[in-house]
């Protein structure tokens, strides 16, 4: 029998059109380190004025591993409040526990969001199998009325859900409505397709989604993007001109874009002092969403500090994300001018002010 055949899922018409861009929102944070509900309702407006198909509230860009219970649920049924139907919205629900996990489900479905994201399990490894009989479909079962998307990133679980399993599992809950794909493993992406034609795939990653959604062998539908905090307005351009396979425009949005893609995860080389003397060079690298939280915050828009362990980057990370931000103001200054107008604020500015990119870096 076809393989592809063998795990195509029995509704060939998608329940759940999942498709276009979506923001993995990041949590702004007040100085005292609680949640910044004026400056979150703030920032859920802009990304509906500028056209989002959809945000993902406590994704990992929102800092979840550091939200207590109930600030998560408040983040989800706020989250749900501000969108007020303008837009879709997803919520970010996952846990190394399905108890945990099924928790978070049930107090989304009761704030009115059915559809949500699960991470594989990190930390604990389970196998493939037993994140599908044992998490994933789990979940399915004990909520009838979930809709979910599978997040697989290996490179922060440490395992990863297979193809396989994903097909199987989709072929028997026509809830599984997409999966959001940062494994960069475009041949994974590919084995996803041939084993599920009708199934959302999503970019996870800003800089794979060009390819991804170009490739006839992958098709992904969209991102769920971090870039799109900052520039929300161009990164649905691109996608929107890639589903339309109006290359020549989604390219133009993609070399605009590339710099912001860029430091989404921030590599820098700094010199450390031993104790007794010596100077030794090493290596840091700032992940998500500390690049994004870091303009935000120089650029005027809520977002705060970082909860700990996360916290600022050398004067060497700076200097890459300040050089990116001007090299896209500098050559596509239309990309980032929405942002003057919604808050109020002057890019070059702030750009160009020492003391705010101060702030944002440790004194070593």
């Amino acid at each position: 029998m076809n393989r592809t055949n063998l795990y195509m899922r029995r509704d060939a018409m998608h329940a759940v059109d999942f498709r276009g861009s979506y923001t993995a929102l990041i949590t702004p944070f007040k100085e005292n380190g609680d949640i910044d509900f004026k400056g979150f309702e703030k920032n859920i407006g802009f990304q509906v004025e500028q056209g989002i198909t959809g945000i993902l509230p406590v994704g990992t860009t929102g800092e979840s591993p550091t939200l207590g219970t109930d600030e998560h649920n408040m983040v989800i049924k706020k989250a749900y409040e501000f969108s007020s139907g303008k837009c879709d919205i997803f919520a970010g629900t996952g846990s190394n526990s399905t108890r945990e996990a099924m928790g978070h489900c049930r107090h989304a479905l009761d704030a009115g969001v059915d559809k949500v994201l699960l991470v594989d399990c990190y930390y604990n490894g389970p196998s493939s199998l037993e994140l599908r009989r044992e998490y994933y479909e789990t979940i399915l079962e004990g909520l009838k009325g979930i809709k979910v998307i599978v997040y697989v990133i290996p490179g922060r679980t440490g395992t990863a859900i297979t193809p396989v399993d994903i097909a199987i599992m989709s072929g028997r809950y026509d809830r599984v409505v997409a999966i959001k794909e940062a494994t960069g493993d475009l041949d994974r992406m590919a084995e996803e397709r041939s084993l599920m034609p009708d199934m959302s795939i999503m970019s996870g990653d800003d800089d794979k989604t060009f390819e991804m959604m170009k490739r006839p062998d992958i098709k992904a539908a969209g991102v769920i993007s971090v870039t799109s905090n900052i520039a929300p307005a161009a990164v649905s351009a691109m996608v929107q001109s890639l589903l339309k396979n109006d290359i020549k425009t989604a390219e133009e949005y993609l070399k605009k874009l590339k710099p912001l893609f860029s430091i989404v995860t921030v590599k820098a080389k700094s010199k450390r002092k031993l104790p007794d003397g010596r100077i030794v060079e090493t290596v840091d690298r700032f992940r998500n969403p500390l690049a994004v939280k870091t303009v935000m915050n120089v650029l005027g828009m809520p977002a705060g500090p970082l909860r700990k362990p996360l916290g600022k980057m050398t004067r060497e990370g700076i200097d890459i994300v300040r050089n990116a931000l001007k090299n896209v103001y500098e050559t596509s200054p239309e990309i980032l001018s929405p942002i003057e107008v919604f808050y109020g604020i002057s890019i070059e500015k702030r750009l160009n002010d020492n003391e705010l990119w101060s702030r944002q870096m440790y004194s070593l």
